[in-house]
């Protein structure tokens, strides 16, 4: 029976397609067959595993409500498929006006004399690969075909589906973190690279520095040289009729910096 004096309810029985690890959700429509507002409230023997939306409310006269039953993704599943869950649905009539807000847990108690009507729904699972159907006898008369092999549960299969999809993330993540490493490294291998050309490029300027620097002192040393040969042979050519004493002492200045720059250089 889906009917009371109060609430007409729609299906009267909820159906959940299973699938490990997966929500799966159903309805049911509530309809007012008074002209009283008529308030309502849905319980569940499991109510950790189920989400009702809303599970409370109040149905207008000659109005319908549609609730929203959600199974949370289950871990495994029960044996042979058979659940064991109920659901409660309560209603009783609300005052005139009377708002979901308006409801409290006293106007379902009994005790009061109050009318509240009661329906009971239990929970059926329906797999969502249902399995192959019984091959057909291949001869007229003949039994079904039984190679001695019986056909693998849902349940089994769904679980080695679900095992094969995590070792295959698995090697995913794997060779995520191995095409990781290896970026790593490269980065790595690069940056030093670059360091030690910078050092090389930076050695090279120095060196090229000091080359240009000894390059410049040996010329002056050399053109010094040269000035001290043209006034020897000058004093030369002079004779021997005395050297003027400002010879002398210019020498002597030029041999005092040829000094400095040799032992510079």
């Amino acid at each position: 029976m889906n009917t009371g004096d109060l609430l007409h309810i729609e299906p009267t029985e909820l159906r959940f397609s299973f699938e490990l690890r997966k929500q799966s959700s159903c309805s049911m429509t509530l309809t007012n067959k008074t002209e009283q507002y008529i308030a309502f409230k849905v319980k569940t023997t499991n109510p950790k595993k189920y989400c009702v939306r809303p599970n409370t409310g109040v149905v207008l006269p000659g109005a319908t409500c549609d609730v929203t039953v959600t199974m949370q993704a289950q871990k495994e599943a029960p044996p042979d498929m058979q659940c064991k869950d109920k659901f409660l649905v309560q209603s009783a009539v609300a005052p005139d006006g009377c708002t979901t807000k308006d409801i409290t847990s006293e106007m379902f108690n009994k005790d009061d004399g109050k009318v509240v009507e009661e329906f009971k729904l239990r929970v059926i699972f329906v797999p969502a690969n249902p399995p192959s159907p019984v091959p057909e006898e291949s001869e007229e008369g003949s039994p079904p075909r039984d190679d001695g092999h019986e056909q693998p549960s849902l349940a089994s299969t769904v679980t080695r589906s679900l095992e094969g999809s995590k070792d295959k993330d698995s090697e995913v993540t794997r060779s995520l973190e191995g095409s990781k490493d290896k970026d790593s490294e490269e980065l790595l291998s690069l940056g030093l690279k670059m360091h030690t050309d910078f050092i090389y490029f930076q050695t090279r300027s120095l060196i090229s520095k000091l080359t240009n620097e000894k390059a410049s002192a040996i010329q002056q040393n050399q053109k010094l040289r040269q000035e001290l040969d043209m006034m020897k042979r000058e004093i030369s050519r002079r004779g021997s009729g005395g050297v003027p004493l400002y010879i002398v002492v210019l020498i002597g200045i030029l041999s005092v910096l040829i000094g400095y720059w040799m032992k510079r250089s």
